[in-house]
């Protein structure tokens, strides 16, 4: 079984891009954020003649998150309770035996900016949810772009990055509450030391020089995480395929046995 997440960055604009993503890579299930567009424009007959069935929490011009999978998915929750003025950011699916959720954490934008202690209380609020509807004895899946650095592994420059946004001793606290809840990183357990990244700036040449963050992250309930045997961070399609324009973010892509 493989799985993934992938923030796409615009649907619309990304949709072909997508549709190339999914031939070459052959997921089951698929976290989708920053969809920005709305249940309406949503794309559901051409993702089923590719092969998938959708579950849809979507917002138009901002935000939206979406499950792809093969066997139709059983939604449980859409929206993060008590969160609603933030945006469509949370979508959670029973897909088989597996409760698969996906979230597009807000940004924050500063340390300044009024939109940061939003953000900490939205990842608050993610980790109540968590206690009081799941149980991570169950196998879940928790994926999506958290917009933090979980460790200074995870940013090329912690020495001039740190203390800012997504490197945050808050930001980080908090992602930790997520771990001690349950829930592995998956990529962070087969490779303890390792340094890669899944978005880059568009802009000076960030991705060629590799100035990245890892930030797109699955985090997995113990259930799950003993059946990964490979994660990838999906490097080759953040660059451009037959004309196509990627995301700022690379696709995290894990294989179940």
């Amino acid at each position: 079984m493989r799985i993934a997440t992938w923030n796409i960055n615009g649907l619309r604009a990304r949709f072909d891009f997508l549709l190339h993503w999914l031939r070459a890579r052959q997921p089951d299930v698929v976290g989708l954020q920053e969809l920005k567009v709305d249940d309406v424009g949503f794309p559901h007959a051409e993702l089923k003649a590719a092969g998938y069935d959708a579950a849809v929490h979507g917002q138009k011009a901002w935000n939206g998150v979406a499950i792809l999978s093969r066997e139709p998915a059983v939604v449980k929750q859409k929206g993060l309770p008590g969160e609603e003025d933030l945006g469509a950011r949370l979508i959670a699916a029973t897909v088989g035996d597996l409760t698969f959720t996906t979230v597009y954490c807000p940004n924050g934008k500063d340390i300044g900016h009024p939109d940061f202690p939003r953000k900490l209380h939205w990842l608050d609020s993610l980790t109540d949810y968590l206690r009081e509807r799941d149980n991570s004895a169950e196998p879940m899946i928790l994926c999506g772009d958290f917009n933090i650095c979980p460790t200074s592994l995870d940013t090329w420059n912690e020495t001039e990055l740190g203390g800012q946004i997504f490197h945050t001793g808050e930001e980080r606290t908090r992602f930790q509450r997520l771990l001690e809840w349950g829930f592995s990183d998956v990529y962070r357990q087969l490779f303890p030391d390792g340094r890669a990244f899944s978005w880059w700036d568009y802009r000076a040449g960030a991705f060629h020089q590799n100035q990245g963050l890892r930030i797109d992250l699955m985090l997995a309930t113990q259930p799950v995480a003993r059946r990964i045997r490979h994660v990838e961070i999906d490097r080759e399609y953040r660059k451009k395929k037959d004309g196509l324009t990627a995301s700022d973010h690379a696709p995290v892509l894990a294989d179940l046995s």
